[in-house]
C-alpha cells in the first residue's frame, strides 16, 4: 500500500483558532479555505511512500528530532502567496528562522541522501490559509480584488515534528498524524 506523506510542524489550537478567524474577513474572495484542523507548516513533502519505506522515514525523523532543540516561530503577516506571482493562495507568513531552516535542511538531507551543506539558510515559515479559485479570481477586475496584507503577531513554541498522512477526498485533503517526534527541550 502507498501513503501520501509529509513532515510538518503542527500548530497549537489557539493559533489555529486565531488563523481560522480570518476566513470570514474576505467573503468575496473566491477561495477554498483550509480546514482549521489542517493548518500546519510543511517541512518536507515526501509524496507517495510504500509501506516498507515507512520504518526508515520514522527512524530518520526521530533521529532528527533528537538532534534539534525546541524553538519559537512568530507569524507576522497574512498576505497573498507565493510572492511576486499571480496570487494562488492566502498565507500566514512568519519571520525567517535559522532553527527552522536547519531542521528543514537536516530532514531534506537525511531523507534524500544529498550531501549536507555547512550552513542552512533561514527558512520563512508559511501556512496556507486558502487556495484561490484561479478562474473566478481572474474574472475580478484588478482594482476590485480584495487587498490582503494584514499585520499579525502570533507566536508559538515548536516542540515536535510530525509525520503526516494526507488523504485526498472530494471535500479536500484530510490530514492525520502518523507519528509525532519531540524536539529536545
Amino acid at each position: 500500500m502507498r501513503h501520501r506523506l509529509f513532515i510538518a510542524v503542527n500548530l497549537p489550537e489557539n493559533i489555529k483558532n486565531k488563523l481560522s478567524d480570518f476566513q470570514s474577513k474576505w467573503p468575496e474572495l473566491p477561495a477554498r479555505w483550509t480546514k482549521k484542523q489542517n493548518l500546519h507548516i510543511t517541512l518536507v513533502f515526501l509524496g507517495y511512500v510504500k509501506d516498507e519505506e515507512i520504518p526508515e522515514i520514522l527512524k530518520i525523523a526521530e533521529e532528527i528530532g533528537n538532534k534539534h532543540s525546541s524553538f519559537s516561530i512568530n507569524l507576522n503577516k497574512i498576505c497573498y502567496g507565493p510572492p511576486k506571482k499571480i496570487p494562488r493562495m492566502v498565507w500566514a507568513v512568519g519571520e525567517s528562522s535559522k532553527e527552522l531552516g536547519k531542521l528543514k535542511k537536516d530532514l531534506e538531507n537525511s531523507l534524500s541522501n544529498v550531501s549536507l551543506k555547512e550552513e542552512a539558510r533561514p527558512h520563512s515559515p508559511h501556512i496556507t490559509l486558502s487556495r484561490i479559485r484561479q478562474w473566478q479570481f481572474r474574472q475580478i477586475e484588478l482594482e476590485e480584488r480584495p487587498e490582503i496584507n494584514e499585520s499579525i503577531d502570533l507566536g508559538f513554541e515548536v516542540n515536535s515534528i510530525e509525520i503526516m498522512e494526507s488523504q485526498l477526498k472530494r471535500t479536500g485533503a484530510e490530514y492525520s498524524v502518523m507519528q509525532s517526534f519531540p524536539l529536545k527541550p
